[in-house]
Parts: C-alpha cells; sequence; structure tokens
C-alpha cells in the first residue's frame, strides 16, 4: 500500500476517479477478516453437526460437507492470493495494489 494512500483518501477536495482505490483499499479491508471469521464460523458449525449427529450417516455426510466447504473456501482463498504474489514475482507487476494512474 503506498505510504501518502491516507493523504490521497482524506482530502477536502473534489471526488475523483482515484477515489476508488480507497474505496477498493477499504473493502478489501474489511473482506479479509470477514473470509477468516466465516471460514472460523463454518469450522465450528460443521464440527457442532458432526459431534451432535448420534451415528446417523445423513447427519456425519451433513457435517463432513460443511468441514469440506470450509477448507475448500480458505485453500481456495490463500490460492489466489498465491497466484497473485506469484505474478509479482514472475513479472514484476505488483497486482495486489490497486492503483488508478493520475
Amino acid at each position: 500500500m503506498p505510504k501518502d494512500w491516507i493523504s490521497r483518501c482524506v482530502t477536502d477536495e473534489v471526488a475523483t476517479i482515484q477515489g476508488l482505490e480507497c474505496v477498493f483499499t477499504n473493502i478489501v479491508r474489511v473482506l479479509v477478516p470477514l473470509i477468516g471469521l466465516a471460514f472460523f464460523i463454518m469450522l465450528i458449525v460443521g464440527a457442532f453437526q458432526f459431534m451432535t449427529a448420534g451415528g446417523e450417516p445423513k447427519a456425519i455426510e451433513k457435517a463432513k460437507a460443511t468441514i469440506t466447504s470450509a477448507l475448500v473456501g480458505l485453500v481456495l482463498f490463500f490460492g489466489i492470493w498465491f497466484i497473485l504474489l506469484l505474478i509479482k514475482t514472475i513479472t514484476g507487476v505488483d497486482v495486489t495494489q490497486f492503483v488508478i494512474p493520475s
């Protein structure tokens, strides 16, 4: 993130297209913790379903599906981030930064 991000996002000037940088950055800053929270909640729900299944095969399968979905989502999230960092390493273009040229 650019060092002057705050000074560019918080001004008394008229909004411009560069304001989208700030909006996008704020959205990402909120989404990353929410993804972690969703993973944690799905994992807890799946574990609770598994514990309360009582040996019933349908309930056990539902619990396994919930836990699997949580893990797949987490792996996809980190996989996408890894691919973006790989693109940055190979090409030198920082695709993890959203910047609109002035």
